[in-house]
Order: structure tokens, then C-alpha cells, then sequence
């Protein structure tokens, strides 16, 4: 059996069945993690998301900011937004099926075994792996709750708390939790969150890093494969920090990755998410100390 992380597909799939045709992928025996975003911005996300269903049973999925988004707009079609690729899933006939499988997915996910974790976004310094699953599990009960769901798809929205603090209650306290697991880039050792910075490591405001650059994080002991971030390029000099999120939707590539060799496959992407045949450079080849 293999295990292949893929970065955000963004309602990408010609990209993805051209990475899983290309390393034999076998949903029977193999099986496929997603770091989020599966859909929105690309020409394909009701596809995507009913490809994904079909495979369900040989995947492990953490949601993103644009699944958060999704489901918000499944409650209140007024928060699709102008550049959304959303629409054509809400008004599938299998969308309650669709959906309500999504909102069942996970925000982090540890794989004990192999001292793996995954999230859309990062785990912020101040957390330990330990923490950071027994938060996210705050917003994943809400999720999978029929009579909290929507309050809480109506509040998530927003850059406030900027920090984690324990006497959060409420919808406050599962905002700060998915801003952390679903959007944070930069924010300070403490975990001050800085949402508005979108661009590379050098755009870092003044007092801030890359949630993963800090000294003392504490879960640098953990493998940590997470999305979220295309203007990185996958390019992280951290050891045991694996960005996938290269940027397929905006016309960079798809990256596989394997979780047990550390090998990388790569998809180019042309035109909104069409694959193209150019072989991951060598520079990216092989095992993750290569890439990083």
C-alpha cells in the first residue's frame, strides 16, 4: 500500500487523475491524503467533489478555508462571493449528499504510526501537536452538528481574536481555532495571527514569521504536510515541513507527494487547472531534503 499526500486542488481534477494515473494510484489498496481546498477558484469543482466521494473510502481529508466557505454558502447562498466556482455544487442534485460528506472531514489529522501530521494551514508555535488535535476536534464536533452548524458558519468569518487565548468562549473560540488550521501564514512566537499577508517568506510584516520559521515551535518534532500557502512554491527550508500548495489553479503545478519515500511527483497546470507533461525538476525530485 502506498500513502500520497496531494497539494490543493481547488476544483483542479485534470491535474490530480494526472498525478494518480501516473504513480498507478490503486484506490482498492492505496491511499490518497488532500490538504484542503478541494474546491472553488478552478473549472471543475462539482467534478472534483464527485470524484472524490466516489474514492471516499481510500482518502484522508482536511477541509479549507474555500470547504469552510463551501458550506457557509450551502447555509446562505448570499456569501458566494464574484470569483467563486461554488455555485454549480449547490445547485447539484447531490449536493446535500456531497456536503454533508465534506462537513464530516477533519481539520488535522495525525497519523500516529508514522509520526505525520496534516492540515490545510499550520499548527501555530504556541501548540503542541497534542493541543492542536483537541481543538480542532472543538470545530470538528460543531461541524457534524445538526443544531450548531449553522450558527457557527454564520460567526467563523473574520480576523478577530488574533490570538489564542483559553478563556475564549463561543463562536470566538472556534474562529481563532480554524483561522489557525485553515489560513494562518505569518504570525508572531506567541501566535499572533497576521491574515492579510498572502505573498512569500520575505513578505513577512515587522515582528513576524512563517508559522513554521520559529525557534521554539512545539511541534517541531512532528512531520508536518500542510497546504494553504502557492506563493511558497513548496519551497520550505525547515526540516519535516512539507508545502504542497504549488499553485495549480493559478497556473503553476500539482504536487504529489509520497509520505512514505518522500519522493515528488509534480503536474504542471496550464489554463486554470488543464495538466501539462513536464517532469518535476531534478532540483525537486526525490526525497524531501532535496526539495526543502
Amino acid at each position: 500500500m502506498a500513502v500520497y499526500a496531494v497539494g490543493d486542488l481547488q476544483g483542479c481534477l485534470q491535474p490530480l487523475k494526472c498525478l494518480l494515473e501516473r504513480v498507478r494510484f490503486d484506490p482498492k489498496v492505496d491511499r490518497l491524503w488532500l490538504v484542503g481546498d478541494l474546491v472553488n477558484r478552478g473549472p471543475e469543482s462539482l467534478e472534483t467533489l464527485r470524484y472524490l466521494y466516489g474514492i471516499r473510502d481510500s482518502l484522508v481529508c482536511v477541509l479549507g478555508n474555500h470547504d469552510l466557505h463551501l458550506l457557509a454558502a450551502w447555509h446562505d447562498v448570499g456569501r458566494l462571493k464574484k470569483g467563486d466556482t461554488l455555485r454549480e455544487i449547490l445547485d447539484a442534485p447531490d449536493a446535500p449528499q456531497l456536503l454533508d460528506w465534506l462537513r464530516r472531514q477533519k481539520l488535522l489529522h495525525y497519523d500516529e504510526a508514522r509520526g505525520v501530521a496534516m492540515v490545510h494551514a499550520g499548527i501555530p508555535p504556541h501548540w503542541t501537536l497534542g493541543t492542536a488535535l483537541e481543538l480542532a476536534a472543538e470545530v470538528e464536533d460543531v461541524l457534524r452538528d445538526d443544531t450548531r452548524l449553522k450558527l457557527f458558519l454564520e460567526g467563523m468569518y473574520g480576523n478577530e481574536p488574533n490570538k489564542w487565548s483559553k478563556r475564549l468562549t463561543g463562536v470566538e473560540r472556534l474562529r481563532v481555532i480554524t483561522n489557525y488550521l485553515t489560513r494562518m501564514r505569518f504570525c508572531t512566537a506567541e501566535g499572533k495571527l497576521d491574515l492579510k499577508s498572502k505573498e512569500g517568506l520575505g513578505s513577512a510584516p515587522k515582528g513576524y514569521k512563517p508559522w513554521f520559521a520559529h525557534a521554539g515551535r512545539r511541534s517541531r518534532h512532528v512531520k508536518i504536510i500542510f497546504g494553504h500557502w502557492a506563493a511558497l512554491e513548496g519551497r520550505v527550508e525547515v526540516p519535516d515541513v512539507i508545502a504542497l500548495d504549488t499553485g495549480c489553479v493559478w497556473g503553476g503545478a500539482m504536487t504529489l507527494y509520497n509520505v512514505d519515500t518522500g519522493d515528488y511527483h509534480r503536474c504542471e497546470c496550464t489554463d486554470q487547472g488543464m495538466p501539462g507533461s513536464t517532469p518535476l525538476p531534478p532540483a525537486q525530485t526525490g526525497h524531501s531534503e532535496g526539495h526543502r
